[in-house]
């Protein structure tokens, strides 16, 4: 069975594309205009990720990572407020992505750093991941490892503190989150190790991976050797995903490039694999061509 191939947030074409605000442009207006702004705002992006989820099942695109910042402002209490009549419509939202076969995942941002050694950081850490398992829940997406909320390491040399902090979070976050390895401070046995002592998956990046251990090949045999690994935290085996890009100028740019020129061999036998190319949706359909004809050499 080949791989399901995953688009992360928009695409390259105009399909899908969702509305942001800034703070600065929210806080010119009044209390009441913000109000109508954000519930402008949510209503559309809402409609969007419906867009979406129609594009996906016409694409063939059996997994979708939602924006961060699809709903912004949701960890405060405006855009919760905001948010909460809107519970019926994402409902409905998610259940139609579940009933076509859509599996969806969050990556929340780099202001989340669980690790770090500020108080003040790991509480706003545990904020923004909250707003984001509020959206699964809202969403109705089970809690678990299938409806991911993807996140690094975060500050180097910090294991220990990240293991604990782990096992601090409130269930809704606690049994969806996944750790997944980048190029400088948490490699990927690392990232393995501390996923087995936290009980949470591992999602495997192959490009973090060369970049991190200045690697030549993506048949480098860590990398094969590092899905298998990775595999193993998985509660659900079949849930397993990774994430794969190239190198925009090299082999080892961490630079994401256009399309996906290299796959890892090994990513044939990877459940769902997440897409982080420039060009979104073209290099989905650039590698099923990939998937088709490593299938059938296996």
């Amino acid at each position: 069975m080949q791989p399901h191939l995953g688009l992360v947030c928009i695409t390259a074409s105009k399909d899908v594309r969702y509305r942001t605000v800034t703070r600065k442009r929210l806080l010119e207006h009044s209390l009441d205009a913000q109000r109508k702004l954000l519930e402008d705002l949510y209503r559309d992006n809402i409609h969007t990720f419906d867009n979406a989820m129609r594009y996906c099942e016409a694409e063939g695109i059996g997994l979708y990572r939602l924006p961060s910042s699809i709903f912004p402002f949701a960890d405060e209490d405006i855009g919760r407020e905001v948010l909460a009549p809107f519970a019926a419509t994402l409902a409905r939202s998610g259940r139609r992505a579940t009933e076509r076969g859509i599996r969806l995942v969050m990556h929340p941002d780099q202001f989340v750093v669980l690790s770090s050694d500020s108080d003040g950081v790991v509480a706003n850490s545990v904020k923004i991941l909250q707003m984001h398992a509020d959206i699964m829940d809202l969403l109705e997406q089970p809690r678990s490892g299938w409806a991911l909320l993807e996140i690094h390491g975060g500050k180097g040399n910090r294991a220990d503190a990240l293991v604990e902090r782990i096992a601090e979070l409130p269930d809704g976050i606690r049994c969806r989150l996944g750790l997944e390895n980048d190029e400088y401070a948490y490699g990927a046995d690392e990232i393995h190790d501390i996923c087995m002592r936290a009980g949470v998956p591992m999602v495997f990046d192959a490009h973090h991976h060369v970049v991190h251990d200045k690697l030549d090949s993506y048949e480098h045999p860590s990398v094969g050797e590092m899905v298998l690994k990775a595999r193993e935290t998985w509660l659900n085996p079949a849930h397993q995903l990774v994430h794969i890009s190239n190198g925009r100028e090299g082999f080892n740019d961490r630079q994401h490039s256009d399309l996906i020129e290299v796959m890892p061999s090994s990513y044939l036998s990877a459940p769902y694999i997440e897409i982080e190319a420039k060009m979104k949706e073209e290099a989905i359909r650039g590698l099923r061509s990939w998937a088709a004809t490593a299938e059938a050499r296996a």
